[in-house]
C-alpha cells in the first residue's frame, strides 16, 4: 500500500494542472471574441459625434473662453436680426380697479452668433439649461409697461438654451408678467376692452438690433382651453413698429393685441335685476291707500336704501374714474324714479292735508251762514249732509220740520237744558241763490275724485311704468 499511495497522488497532481490548464485556455478563447466584436462593431458605425463625448468640455466646443461675450455678435457691422414667437399659456386674471392684466407665455429669441458654431458630422443641436446662458450673449429683451415679471424657477430656472453647428442658437422661457391696460369704462358693464403686451430691446437701437416676428401673424400661438370667468377673448394678433425715445433713439417694438368682450349675464343677476325690481317695487304704494302713512313712507324709505346700497356696491369694484359709465346711467336713473316715487307721496299728502283743511273751513262758513232748525231724522243722513253731498231732493223733505232757535252750546251747559228729542240733530241749511248751489256742486264733485281715489295716485300708476319703459328700450338699443 505505501507503494501505491506516491502514484495516486502524483497522478490527481497531474489531472488538477490539465483542467487548470484547460479552463485558462476557454477563457482567453472567450475574451479575444469579444474583442474581435467590438473591434468589428466599430468598424461597422460612423465615427463617433465629437458633440456627444463626454470628455470634451462645453466651454472649449463652444470657445466660450475665445470671444468676448459682451459685446453682440457682427459688433460693428449691421443690425442683427432676432426673430421672437410667443406661445401664450394662459391668461390669468384681469383687473378693472388696478387697470391691469396677468399673463403667463413661452417666450422664443431666434439670432445667429457664429461664435458659437462648431464642427459636427450629424449637424445635431447641443442643448443646454440656464448655466450657460450667463456666459454667452441673449437679447435684452424687456416688457414695456409691466408692473411685474418673474421667470419661473420650479424645480429649475425654466430656461432652454439650444444651440446649432453653423451659429444659429434658440433661447426659451416661460414668464409670467403682468403689465398695464388702458381701459375705457364709459360702457360698462356692456364693454369690449383691448390690451397689449408690448415686447422691446432695452440697449439696443434699431441700428444694432432688429426685432421682428418670425413668422409674422403665425408667431403667436394660443391654447384653445384658456377661458376667463368674466370676458370673451375674441382674438389674439401682432403688430411691429418703431418706438422713439427723445434721449436714446428708435427702438423695434413688438406687439402682443387681444380683445375682451365682458360677460354680461352676470351683471344682470347682480345689478339690473335687483335694480329694476326695486323701480317696480316702489310702484307698489301708488295702490295703497294715501292714509296708510306707515305703509307707504316705510316702502318708499327701504326702496331709497336699497337703491344706495346696490349703487356702493358697484362702484366698490370699480376704479374712481371721472367720466359716467353705462351701469352708472341706468342705477341713477332707476333711483331717481325710486325717489320720485317717495316725493309724490309727499305730494299726495300735503294735498290731502290742504283739502281737509280748506273742506273744514267751508263747513265752518256754511255753519255759521245757515238757519238753525230742528230735524227728525236719522244721524247717518245728517252726517252726510253735513259734509256736503246732499241733494235737492234732500232738501225738500226737509221743509216740513219745525224750526227752533238754536242756542249756544256754553249756555246750555250753563242751564243745563237737554234736548227734548235726543234722536233729533240740528242741521245747518245755507240758504243761497240757484248759482251758489251750482258752484258747490262742482267743486263738491271734485273733492269727491281727490277724495276716494288721488288724481295724482291715479296718473302715477300709468306715468311711471310707462316712463321707465321707455328709457329701458332706449338704453339698451344704445349700449347693446
Amino acid at each position: 500500500m505505501p507503494y501505491l499511495t506516491k502514484p495516486l497522488i502524483l497522478l490527481l497532481c497531474l489531472v488538477v494542472t490539465a483542467e487548470c490548464r484547460k479552463h485558462s485556455h476557454r477563457v482567453r478563447r472567450w475574451t479575444g471574441t469579444v474583442e474581435t466584436q467590438k473591434h468589428g462593431t466599430s468598424l461597422a458605425k460612423k465615427p463617433p459625434d465629437v458633440t456627444k463625448s463626454r470628455k470634451t468640455k462645453t466651454e472649449h466646443l463652444l470657445k466660450v473662453d475665445d470671444h468676448d461675450f459682451t459685446m453682440r455678435p457682427a459688433f460693428g457691422g449691421p443690425a442683427i436680426p432676432v426673430g421672437v414667437d410667443v406661445q401664450v399659456e394662459s391668461l390669468d386674471s384681469i383687473s378693472e380697479v388696478d387697470m391691469d392684466f396677468t399673463m403667463t407665455l413661452y417666450l422664443r429669441h431666434y439670432w445667429k452668433d457664429e461664435r458659437l458654431s462648431f464642427t459636427s458630422s450629424t449637424n445635431k443641436s447641443m442643448t443646454f439649461d440656464g448655466r450657460l446662458v450667463k456666459k454667452i450673449w441673449v437679447p435684452d429683451v424687456f416688457f414695456v409697461h409691466s408692473k411685474r415679471s418673474f421667470i419661473h424657477d420650479t424645480t429649475t430656472e425654466n430656461i432652454m438654451l439650444r444651440v446649432y453647428p453653423d451659429g444659429h442658437v434658440l433661447y426659451s422661457l416661460r414668464v409670467t408678467v403682468t403689465a398695464a391696460c388702458n381701459m375705457d369704462f364709459s360702457r360698462f358693464p356692456l364693454d369690449s376692452q383691448t390690451c397689449s403686451l408690448e415686447l422691446e430691446s432695452y440697449a439696443y437701437t434699431d441700428e444694432d438690433l432688429m426685432l421682428y416676428w418670425k413668422s409674422g401673424d403665425e408667431s403667436l400661438s394660443t391654447d384653445d382651453r384658456i377661458s376667463l370667468s368674466q370676458f370673451l377673448i375674441q382674438k389674439f394678433h401682432t403688430t411691429s413698429r418703431l418706438a422713439f425715445y427723445s434721449s436714446t433713439g428708435w427702438y423695434n417694438r413688438l406687439y402682443i393685441n387681444f380683445t375682451l368682450r365682458r360677460h354680461i349675464f352676470f351683471f344682470l343677476l347682480q345689478t339690473y335685476f335687483p335694480a329694476t325690481l326695486m323701480v317696480m317695487l316702489s310702484w307698489v304704494s301708488f295702490w295703497i291707500d294715501r292714509r296708510a302713512v306707515p305703509a307707504r313712507v316705510s316702502l318708499g324709505i327701504t326702496t331709497v336704501l336699497t337703491m344706495s346700497t346696490i349703487i356702493t356696491g358697484v362702484n366698490a369694484s370699480m376704479p374712481r374714474v371721472s367720466y359716467i359709465k353705462a351701469v352708472d346711467i341706468y342705477l341713477w336713473v332707476s333711483f331717481v324714479f325710486v325717489f320720485l316715487s317717495v316725493l309724490e307721496y309727499a305730494a299726495v299728502n300735503y294735498l290731502s292735508t290742504v283739502q281737509d283743511r280748506r273742506e273744514r273751513k267751508m263747513r265752518e262758513r256754511a255753519r255759521s251762514q245757515s238757519l238753525p232748525c230742528t230735524c227728525g231724522i236719522s244721524q247717518t243722513r245728517t252726517m252726510t249732509m253735513l259734509d256736503g253731498t246732499y241733494s235737492e231732493a234732500d232738501t225738500n223733505s226737509l221743509a216740513g220740520y219745525t224750526e227752533e232757535p238754536m242756542e249756544p252750546e256754553e249756555e246750555q251747559e250753563e242751564l243745563h237744558e237737554v234736548p227734548e228729542k235726543p234722536e233729533h240733530m240740528v242741521v245747518h241749511l245755507s240758504v243761497s241763490s240757484e248759482s251758489t248751489t251750482t258752484k258747490k256742486k262742482k267743486s263738491l264733485h271734485a273733492l269727491n275724485i281727490i277724495q276716494n281715489t288721488h288724481a295724482i295716485d291715479k296718473y302715477s300708476r300709468m306715468i311711471f311704468p310707462g316712463s321707465y319703459i321707455f328709457f329701458n328700450i332706449i338704453y339698451w338699443s344704445v349700449y347693446c
